[in-house]
């Protein structure tokens, strides 16, 4: 009876420990495609491909690998078949859960196209050979994502209009969930730098439709500083991941110290880490490469030199690095260093192996190991003990470049040492160094127990060694200089001679809320008065918060010339252009006539460019990458010889310098009390730098020079017009002191003032003719905005969602070009309000506080 007891209970629980099982087996994603999935482009494509970003999201149940070949073609006939790839191979014998395939693009190229009538059956040999595997995986093809430029070897058209009906058709006749990448990455071409290969950014937009299609929840992208898996080490982050097929990791620091040092630790790191440990609560970085078998070969120099190369250029680790191996590990820090002795701050050794004759070979008076000396043999390629022996490059071997370098080391020995033995390599090793005029200490180790014929001893100064490695690994630290985010270009003579000789000027600031706000401004205006302390000043404040450089072009005449010319104008429009998802031929219009209007009523007017800090411009310059934004607005400036000063840069560097941080100091692109101060200090050193020394009593205002325009339709004669001039029927009204009923935010200059409101479909027009190449409408679009449709001329009715991203909680001030590229003659704009597109909508107004037009 007990026993049927006993097996009623084991049946009880097994279906539990069969379940507990499953819950413990991770479900493992083949991700397969070319190289945007291999992560072509981006700077670190170990922790930003798209695989590496999805297995962040989807977590520790999920076993995610990057199956990711670049060049590579569906097409069995295309110039570079996936399937005749290792990694295709790999793939198969993972034996995954769940496929995704993101194959194509490469099909679109000419040469390969030509076969493209193989295109499904090459695709459905693909899916079958995972069809088949033991795993029977559910399998997602994936839309290709548009290519954002024509005339490519690779075809915008051909993907669009050939490559992806292909795949949709195949994926609906095979019964497969299709994964749209095409739709959604649509109108992101900025993350595209390319045109073809996304950026990290577009890489973490694949990787959320993507999980969103695997899971059916809303993605959150899951960021950290390293790619691979996080764990604890001693109350620090260690970040284990997999670099060319070798264990790899780096242990991060809490506070990391400015300019990155970095301790690189060959083999046995988890030996007497008590020195790690000190140096990474004090900010060093730690890093491995396990190349444990190779004995400091060759080839593992070749992968340490692609390790170096990878943390230094996508993680901008210090270029000078430390060396630290213990005992064979020897072999691969002086091997690495001797080749790169210009790139090692210092090096620290314990027991360390110096000639392989020594250890493993055991051709003197130490142990050796037969076994090791057959794996070392091989892996040099060596055929024979006597072609080992005449061997000249063993860390004992050619130092003179290492001392001539200067590269001091520190060997932490045993005097009973019969593995490793003192006498065959550290005491001749350092002798040799000395005489070639290295620097070079050793310690010996004489107390604690020694284990392992003297080999295995304690460490009795870890102190000594972490005070070593910062005395010579500690980058100098070298205060930023403002000038370097500075360009000059024509200067600010002009605004000098007038404030100093005429002893009046007019300082006008024209942006967003940056410039609306106090703090910078306030220093500026103050540093003027201070420096030119006889001039009479005044001052025109002409920021509006959320706008950029289209309402500034259309603003000129009325907020900045309106009493009189300007003698020097700030300008910014960087942060909001940018957010404000104006296009590039806008901003360049814009800004470009900002400075034609600027110096069409004032041609002695001196104008000077700001870039201000934003998160997207500091990832952007941490990529190596210039933002767009500021490309387009540097290209008006050195176009007329504008000033230009980049605070988007000069923050980055500063933060990364150390001598702040953005979440405790700046705090936000509205910045502290302390930002306004970085800002104000860089623009008065600006300001210095252009004005030397006082204006001669001979120097004379000139005329800037107003070169051809980099765009013939540039903003340059921009104007706001008044509601009155519209004519209006049906619904159309102006309210004469409009004010927000729903509680919501407003802009200065966009409450209690006149609006021209329709809020009815099809209850009448709103009417106005003008003469003009351009044409839009100022608004303010709150939670109600609705959509309208417009013409020019009678032609066709063309619509227009009013309502913006940030509309939801403020009626915000908005300015929608409506037609540009016009002829500059009559014209007549008509505006109604069209049908809603959605119930949920809270309203279907339009409220327009200006037109604008250019002539």
């Amino acid at each position: 009876m007990k026993q049927i007891k006993l097996i009623l209970l084991f049946l009880f629980f097994l279906p539990l420990a069969t379940s507990n099982a499953q819950k413990s087996k991770k479900i493992k994603v083949a991700c397969i495609g070319n190289s945007i999935t291999f992560g072509y482009g981006i700077k670190d494509r170990l922790k930003n491909a798209y695989p590496e970003q999805l297995a962040r999201m989807l977590g520790e149940g999920y076993e995610v690998r990057n199956f990711g070949i670049s060049g590579r073609t569906l097409l069995s006939k295309g110039n570079m078949p996936y399937i005749e790839t290792q990694a295709y191979k790999n793939a198969l014998a993972y034996n995954p859960d769940i496929v995704i395939i993101k194959l194509g693009t490469n099909d679109s190229k000419d040469f390969n196209w030509v076969h493209k009538d193989d295109f499904e059956g090459d695709y459905l040999k693909l899916l079958e050979s995972f069809q088949k595997l033991e795993s029977n995986p559910s399998i997602y093809p994936c839309l290709a994502v548009p290519v954002y430029k024509k005339g490519r070897k690779i075809s915008a058209e051909v993907v669009t209009n050939e490559v992806n009906p292909r795949i949709k058709e195949i994926a609906k006749e095979q019964g497969l969930k299709l994964i749209d990448l095409y739709t959604p990455m649509l109108d992101k071409g900025e993350m595209f730098p390319d045109a073809i290969h996304p950026n990290g950014e577009g890489a973490g937009e694949i990787a959320k439709i993507i999980y969103e299609n695997l899971t059916g929840k809303e993605a959150v992208l899951v960021d950290q500083n390293f790619p691979g898996k996080k764990s604890d080490w001693k109350g620090f982050t260690k970040y284990s991941f997999e670099f060319n097929g070798k264990d790899a990791f780096v242990i991060e620091p809490n506070k990391p110290l400015a300019g990155k040092p970095w301790v690189w630790r060959a083999r046995f790191p988890g030996w007497h880490t008590e020195m790690d440990s000190i140096l990474v609560s004090e900010g060093y970085y730690i890093a491995y490469l396990n190349t444990n078998n190779q004995f400091g070969s060759p080839k593992a120099v070749k992968s340490w030199d692609r390790f170096y190369k990878y943390l230094i250029r996508s993680h901008d680790f210090n270029k000078k690095v430390a060396l630290e191996g213990v005992s064979r590990g020897g072999l691969f820090i002086y091997n690495w260093a001797k080749k790169n002795p210009e790139l090692v701050s210092c090096i620290y050794a314990e027991a360390p192996v110096c000639d392989f004759k020594s250890w493993p070979g055991g051709f003197g008076t130490g142990i050796g190991s037969e076994k090791s000396w057959s794996i070392l043999k091989e892996e040099y390629g060596f055929k024979s003990d006597a072609e080992a022996k005449k061997y000249a490059n063993n860390p004992i071997d050619n130092l003179d470049a290492l001392a001539q370098a200067k590269v001091p080391i520190l060997h932490m020995i045993s005097l009973t040492d019969s593995v490793v033995p003192s006498t065959e390599n550290t005491l001749p090793f350092v002798n040799k160094y000395l005489e070639l005029g290295g620097i070079a200490t050793v310690v010996t180790c004489t107390e604690g127990k020694q284990t392992l014929h003297g080999h295995h001893f304690p460490i009795e100064t870890p102190r000594l060694g972490a005070d070593f490695i910062k005395y010579y690994n500690t980058p100098e630290a070298k205060p930023l200089q403002s000038s370097a985010y500075h360009q000059l270009r024509g200067g600010l003579q002009n605004s000098q001679i007038k404030f100093e000789h005429e002893k009046k000027g007019r300082v006008a600031f024209l942006g967003g809320s940056i410039t609306y706000n106090g703090g910078w401004r306030d220093s500026i205006t103050n540093y003027l008065k201070n420096r030119f302390p006889e001039t009479q000043f005044e001052f025109i404040a002409a920021g509006i918060p959320s706008t950029g450089s289209t309402p500034g072009a259309f603003r000129m005449k009325r907020d900045l010339f309106k009493d009189g010319p300007i003698d020097l104008l700030f300008e910014e429009a960087a942060v909001n252009d940018a957010t404000n998802g104006r296009t590039d031929e806008e901003q360049i219009r814009a800004m470009e006539g900002i400075v034609r209007h600027a110096r069409n009523l004032n041609p002695a007017t001196d104008i000077v460019f700001m870039h201000f800090v934003d998160p997207g411009k500091m990832k952007l310059y941490r990529q190596g990458r210039t933002p767009k934004v500021i490309k387009n607005h540097e290209k008006v400036a050195e176009h007329y010889g504008i000033p230009s000063i980049n605070l988007a840069l000069e923050v980055t560097e500063r933060i990364d310098a150390g001598e702040f941080t953005w979440k405790d100091d700046f705090k936000n692109l509205h910045p502290s009390p302390f930002g306004q101060g970085v800002y104000a200090r860089s623009m008065i050193a600006f300001l210095e730098n252009n004005w030397t020394g006082p204006a001669a009593e001979d120097d004379k205002i000139k005329s800037h020079r107003l070169p051809k325009p980099l765009d013939e339709l540039n903003y340059d004669n921009g104007e706001l017009i008044d509601i009155s001039k519209a004519k209006t029927s049906g619904d159309w009204e102006v309210v004469s002191n409009w004010k927000p009923q729903d509680g919501k935010g407003t802009r200065p200059n966009y409450t209690d003032v006149p609006m021209l409101i329709g809020e009815k479909t099809n209850k009448g027009k709103a009417t106005l003719n003008f003469v003009g190449n351009t044409v839009g409408i100022a608004v303010a679009a709150g939670p109600d905005a609705g959509i309208i449709e417009y013409r020019i001329d009678n032609g066709k009715w063309k619509k227009l969602d009013l309502l913006t991203n940030w509309s939801r909680s403020l009626h915000l001030p908005w300015f929608f070009t409506l037609a540009s590229g016009l002829e500059n003659k009559q014209h007549r704009l008509q505006i109604k309000i069209a049908e809603k597109d959605d119930p949920k909508r809270t309203g279907n107004t339009c409220r327009i506080r200006y037109f604008y037009i250019n002539k």
